[in-house]
């Protein structure tokens, strides 16, 4: 994981976004961060190639000045900025240029009213094959000392991925909960369950996950109390197509997305 992009579009979210980045970069041997930012491409007729550059060399110029005012003695950090459609162009840039991670930022105008992830992040998540860290709005890197994986326990085996997953394990080293949050758990898990955190046990053994397995009707309450009970730095999920991502992510409960603003996330491209 060395090669480490942030979208930036000046907001305050973005910025903050840069600054952990940074400092989890620090943690990361040969790590290199890229301030990206896209802009929209003006087609009028009397716009010359001139025009065009004159806008490339502003933005340029505004990213120089955010790296000077953030980097905080992290000197790898390059800046580019180019015309054309935001998902768009971050998709070629990463598969071109064999990025590691995207940290991004969330969008909203304020904790209260917003969606917990923008619509940018979520088709960055959608449409992107690497992982994506969502930073909230105050966040401040403390180190990823203990991380919590949320699976839905449902054929593990193919749909996890595990080297992904590793990587992040490996550099940082973090204490590694497993967790799983389902209202049909009782005393005993059922034989399925157990048969998939088998198979998970067999992939992540090697790092003594602990796991739990939750009784709650609602996720987000379930992984509320988790985060806060064990001091967790940051979650990592793999989004499953619209089912543990749309009940994680997509809901109008604000006062439960709040809560969440203080815990960084990673999502994993299955």
């Amino acid at each position: 994981m060395k090669n480490i992009v942030v979208p930036i579009d000046f907001s305050d979210t973005s910025v903050n976004a840069a600054k952990y980045a940074i400092e989890l970069a620090k943690n990361i041997p040969e790590a290199a961060i890229t301030l990206y930012h896209v802009y929209s491409r003006i087609s009028f007729s009397t716009l010359t190639s001139k025009d065009e550059n004159s806008r490339q060399m502003v933005t340029e110029a505004e990213l120089q000045k955010l790296k000077a005012n953030i980097e905080n003695g992290f000197e790898a950090i390059s800046c580019v900025a180019e015309p054309g459609s935001f998902v768009e162009n971050l998709a070629d840039y990463a598969l071109g240029n064999h990025v590691d991670l995207i940290v991004m930022g969330i969008t909203g105008s304020s904790k209260l009213t917003q969606v917990f992830m923008g619509t940018n992040t979520l088709n960055v998540i959608r449409n992107i094959s690497c992982p994506v860290m969502i930073i909230p709005p105050d966040a401040k890197y403390t180190g990823l000392k203990r991380v919590v994986f949320t699976s839905d326990f449902q054929d593990v085996a193919r749909k996890t991925p595990f080297q992904s997953i590793k990587k992040i394990l490996d550099i940082f080293q973090p204490k590694l909960d497993i967790l799983n949050v389902d209202s049909e758990h009782f005393v005993e898990l059922t034989p399925e369950f157990k048969l998939e955190r088998d198979a998970m046990e067999e992939k992540l053994g090697s790092y003594n996950p602990e796991f739990s397995f939750l009784r709650s009707y609602d996720f987000l309450e379930g992984i509320s109390s988790f985060v806060e009970s064990r001091n967790i730095d940051a979650i990592i999920t793999v989004p499953h197509k619209h089912t543990l991502f749309n009940q994680f992510f997509v809901t109008s409960t604000t006062k439960k997305l709040a809560y969440h603003s203080t815990v960084p996330i990673i999502a994993i491209p299955e």
